[in-house]
């Protein structure tokens, strides 16, 4: 595939490898999909102690391995926004244990901030697209994405919120490992599940080029929207609107997002 892709932006070839490429990709989500599903499944966090195993994993990745905040005695990383947020696990079927957790940061009125608007507003520069702009139940943030050490394949590629690591592959088969690069697009796609429920159609987030770049390969066109700020580290503000998200998508990951969203929907509908 990395053969491939330095001749996608050639004139007259690129087009036509960028469809190889595209069918690639698609055919690889499909079989992904599948995998994803035997071995892992979104859960929204609904109960408090769901929610306290989100704050653990996040203590676990931003206090004591990333360092990005300070370590809490009670070993849970939280915040002001956690009040006005949708918490959501990725759990790992075989042992129970939890692969992931995402939040999505709403607002319901002009008091009710999203971290980018409080920390980083000054970063966004595209001010059609600017939260303020918007109606406050229509925005959301998408943050706080942490995937636990076990459950991370690279070394390299890091990025802050999902940083990846050595896998345990003594607790965890081959056939399982195809999963794990997925798991933190797993999380996008549950989040996007989630802001389908709730009737949100303008989304934010502060992340990394690099993993941009990486959701952009697998259809979840995220925009940038400001220049890159230290933020938790080099990360720039970057917005996606309902519909992109939906037409941007390849059919493969289309399909892992109809399958996270069935499982989303039942939860939504058990709860509310």
């Amino acid at each position: 595939m990395k053969k491939f892709r330095k001749y996608a932006d050639k004139p007259f070839i690129g087009p036509i490898v960028k469809k190889v490429i595209n069918f690639a990709v698609s055919r690889q989500a499909d079989q992904i999909s599948q995998h994803f599903s035997e071995y892992l499944s979104p859960v929204v966090a609904f109960r408090q102690e769901l929610q306290e195993e989100s704050f653990k994993i996040r203590h676990n990745v931003y206090c004591d391995e990333l360092k990005f905040e300070d370590k809490r005695i009670n070993c849970m990383e939280q915040d002001a926004f956690d009040k006005q947020s949708t918490h959501c696990l990725i759990q790992h079927l075989p042992t129970g244990n939890y692969a992931g957790t995402v939040r999505i940061v709403k607002s319901n009125n002009d008091q009710e901030l999203l971290p980018i608007e409080k920390y980083c507003s000054s970063s966004i520069d595209n001010e059609k697209v600017h939260p303020k702009n918007f109606p406050r139940h229509e925005i959301c943030e998408i943050s706080r994405l942490a995937v636990p050490a076990q459950f991370r394949k690279r070394q390299t590629d890091r990025y802050a919120g999902s940083a990846t690591g050595v896998i345990n592959e003594q607790i965890y088969s081959e056939r399982e490992l195809r999963c794990f690069p997925f798991i933190a697009v797993g999380l996008y796609l549950s989040a996007a599940s989630i802001c389908l429920r709730q009737d949100i159609n303008h989304c934010f987030v502060m992340m990394e080029p690099r993993l941009a770049r990486s959701l952009r390969f697998v259809g979840i066109p995220f925009e940038k929207v400001g220049p890159v700020v230290e933020y938790h580290g080099q990360r720039a503000p970057y917005y996606i609107s309902r519909n992109l998200l939906m037409t941007g998508l390849t059919p493969g990951f289309k399909k892992m997002l109809y399958n996270i969203d069935k499982k989303i929907t039942c939860q939504f509908k058990i709860n509310q």
